[in-house]
């Protein structure tokens, strides 16, 4: 009877301890299988966020040169019309994030500056030079340098910065979304995220 029970407890363990791996097995794969699924996401989001506008003005440049003692002068003046073609751009395969299997936590170590590109259309009307004082390379390069430097103020005064960050946490709610979803947690400078209007208020 003795010898029954004791191969009955054998039994019992051996199952038992079958049971247990397998369902270790079982969560190690699932656990894979998740970390997998998330990096593929990740990998997905990967991509150029561009936000668009337009800016136009109007610029007057004079220039004069002073010859002879300044007894005479030489002028050059135009009328500069601009219409430049502005976009913000996040590249986010430069994102950055570390995936801790263990304590299933995913965090978002590097977000990519936001790349400002100013395309120009810069149109003279009324050239007016003098025969010592004409147009040259030079005197275009540093006209289209100020209007550089004056679209990017007004690109920095406008709400095109704040479009393209939003457009910036949309992408970074889906990883949110996704590892929520399977219960893993996502934070930013050790920042935990416990709703999207968290992840809304991120100061980049």
């Amino acid at each position: 009877m003795r010898k029954i029970l004791f191969g009955a407890v054998i039994v019992l363990l051996v199952v038992f301890a079958i049971r247990y791996f397998e369902n270790r097995w079982s969560q190690q794969e699932q656990l894979e299988a998740n970390t997998e699924l998330i990096q593929e996401q990740i990998k997905n989001v990967g991509k150029l966020i561009v936000t668009e506008g337009t800016f136009s003005q109007v610029y007057s440049y004079k220039d004069s040169k002073k010859f002879y003692l300044d007894v005479f002068s030489a002028r050059k003046k135009a009328l500069i019309v601009v219409n430049a073609r502005v976009s913000i751009a996040y590249d986010l395969s430069e994102l950055e994030i570390d995936v801790d299997k263990v304590n299933r936590t995913i965090s978002i170590t590097h977000i990519p500056e936001e790349e400002i590109s100013i395309n120009p259309d810069i149109n003279y009307y009324d050239v007016t030079q003098d025969y010592l004082n004409q147009f040259e390379a030079e005197d275009y390069n540093k006209i289209k340098t100020q209007i550089e430097k004056s679209i990017r103020k007004k690109v920095e005064a406008s709400n095109l910065k704040s479009n393209a960050q939003n457009r910036l946490i949309s992408e970074l709610q889906k990883i949110y979304i996704l590892s929520n979803s399977m219960g893993w947690t996502l934070e930013y400078k050790g920042q935990k995220f416990e709703g999207q209007e968290e992840l809304e208020a991120i100061k980049l």
